[in-house]
């Protein structure tokens, strides 16, 4: 490799590609390509960045199967960041076999990295644990250790973890000043304020507060009964109950929930459960048996009483009835969560992070489009979608998050 090659290189991994374009802009062999495609992808140009990729990892003879491997993870790096996570993962796992297979470890690692951080983002956080579990940070350069650190506090963050976020942070920040790249630390710094911003309101006996992430946390292994609109679950400390797929059952526990210690009346519940103007009698047995089935649900820590106007939730033992709701209530408020990260985003790479068809989020986004929340760039295949975050407002339980 030559000296302006060796420059380049060592240019991007300080976090400078106009330094490596300066040594390399004029050059078209393979290895000023793939350099010339990173320093595009740093500077925000991730169309062009990718066809640089692809252009060197043409160029790269048929004995060169480390360099072309390298270009596959950086692609599939931009790939990522460009919200693209139908990106086939093959290719990106037999790139990082290929690169442990020739000792390129540093490199193998970044492959693993971006394959944990595209499960994080579609939500299957035990895949993302263990394969994480698979890599030892220590050996690997500074900027390295950041990215493995922010990917721990992501999933801690998602698991409703504060204290091991905050750790993980804590190691993250003194890795990217180690390694001395502003937009590694400017990254640490926008992952830290989430854990400095509401995450949740807190709704209980008629007033309501905002709560960070550790209050949250807090909450949820306390001994109230919860009614958690965040996940659709009633829970404890210790049992969860799930309501995602009863929405019915679930608008029934919120109510009594918001109104414990007091009942709610027959046409209230009648009017959130069934969006009823006014309650004839065939409504009203229809509550009368989807109470029914609520007291089956929440047989284990609670019972729902009728009362004199309508009904009343009654937890076991002495213990507080809270509703936890989202900061933001929005109808639409998962697609905004995930928008709200400021990159761009497709609508397939949205329905497979929501667990969605691209109908019903494409339906969304148009309605989103109409009300002025969200903006989309390009056409066809090439439109992305974006909006700027929610101020004040961390996102974290608007996406979506396993039960336990």
């Amino acid at each position: 490799m030559d000296s302006l090659i060796t420059a380049a290189a060592r240019a991007l991994a300080a976090g400078d590609p106009l330094g490596a374009l300066n040594r390399v802009a004029l050059r078209n062999d393979a290895p000023a390509l793939a350099l010339r495609g990173i320093a595009m992808a740093q500077l925000g140009d991730l169309v062009r960045a990718k066809a640089l990729l692809r252009s060197a990892a043409r160029a790269f003879g048929p004995k060169e199967a480390v360099a072309r491997a390298r270009c596959v993870v950086a692609e599939a790096e931009i790939a990522l960041v460009s919200r693209d996570l139908g990106w086939p993962a093959k290719a990106l796992d037999a790139a990082r076999a290929t690169l442990e297979a020739h000792g390129d470890r540093v490199n193998a690692a970044h492959a693993r990295y971006l394959e944990v951080r595209r499960l994080l983002l579609i939500g299957r956080l035990d895949e993302a644990e263990r394969t994480l579990a698979q890599l030892d940070p220590e050996p690997f350069p500074p900027a390295s250790r950041a990215a493995h650190e922010l990917v721990v506090a992501g999933i801690a963050m998602r698991r409703l973890r504060a204290k091991a976020a905050r750790a993980a942070l804590a190691r993250a920040e003194r890795a990217a000043q180690h390694a001395a790249i502003p937009a590694l630390m400017a990254e640490v710094e926008n992952a830290s304020l989430v854990l400095n911003t509401p995450a949740a309101r807190l709704i209980t006996r008629g007033e309501e507060r905002l709560l960070l992430l550790e209050e949250v946390e807090a909450l949820l292994a306390s001994k109230a009964l919860v009614v958690d609109a965040c996940r659709h679950v009633v829970c404890d400390a210790r049992t969860v109950i799930s309501l995602a797929r009863r929405p019915v059952l679930f608008e029934l526990a919120r109510a009594l929930g918001e109104a414990w210690p007091g009942d709610v009346s027959r046409d209230t519940l009648v009017a959130l459960a069934f969006r009823a103007k006014r309650a004839d009698e065939s409504h009203r047995a229809r509550l009368r048996v989807e109470i029914g089935r609520l007291r089956i649900m929440l047989q284990p820590f609670a019972e729902v009483s009728a009362t004199k106007r309508g009904f009343a939730l009654a937890p076991r033992g002495a213990r507080e009835v809270v509703v936890l709701a989202r900061p933001v209530e929005e109808k639409h408020a998962a697609v905004l969560a995930f928008l709200a990260d400021g990159e761009s985003w497709s609508s397939s790479a949205l329905a497979l992070a929501l667990g969605a068809s691209q109908r019903t989020v494409q339906r969304t986004l148009d309605v989103l489009a109409a009300a002025g929340k969200v903006q989309s760039l390009g056409r066809g295949r090439a439109r992305r979608w974006m909006t700027p975050p929610v101020p004040g407002f961390t996102t974290t339980l608007l996406l979506p998050m396993p039960l336990t």
